[in-house]
């Protein structure tokens, strides 16, 4: 049986990745996912155990099916859940289209959506539920959109205090998830 202790980043990145030296730091959810590294780094005590460090890193160029693809459900087997980073700029690539699938359908993994251009609770609410807004964000990625209802979906903006009592909420953990719903915080 595999331990389920990490928490699988789901995000954007350009692909072919940028030309500059840059590669995928230069897309804007990869660098929101650099940030929940960053907290970590410079605070032992926030929850993010990250998935993508439990294997060896592959190269930007590997092959899809005998590298790219294995390699991120042996990820997501070793995860407790998904956090998905959902933008404006968040396209239907190859890979999250797999990550979504994966996680969500074979998996069952619940989902933690950061909305990185919104800082508030309150900013993804209106009259108490989520904006139209960003319920459009879901057509970015139709898998998610068509698959979310499946299993528990918290949503949040970017915000450390926020995602930190989410990373810590066990209704969004593979082995303790709640009921499949759309959550979100009171403000």
């Amino acid at each position: 049986m595999t331990y389920r202790n990490g928490n699988y980043t789901a995000f954007y990145v350009a692909e072919p990745f940028h030309p500059s030296s840059l590669g995928a730091n230069a897309t804007k959810d990869f660098q929101y996912y650099n940030t929940l590294r960053m907290w970590k780094g410079a605070d032992a005590t926030f929850p993010f155990f990250d998935s993508h460090e439990k294997t060896y890193s592959v190269r930007d160029g590997s092959d899809w099916e005998y590298t790219l693809k294995p390699r991120l459900r042996e990820r997501l087997r070793n995860s407790k859940n998904i956090i998905l980073i959902l933008s404006s700029i968040t396209t239907n690539s190859r890979a999250l289209r797999e990550e979504i699938d994966y996680g969500i359908n074979d998996q069952g993994l619940p989902v933690i959506v950061i909305y990185p251009e919104y800082s508030t609770k309150e900013s993804l609410l209106i009259n108490g539920s989520l904006k139209q807004a960003i319920k459009n964000l879901w057509g970015n990625l139709p898998m998610f959109r068509d698959s979310m209802s499946k299993v528990p979906t918290l949503h949040v903006p970017m915000n450390k205090d926020l995602i930190k009592q989410a990373l810590n909420n066990g209704d969004f953990m593979v082995a303790s998830k709640g009921n499949p719903d759309f959550y979100w915080y009171e403000p």
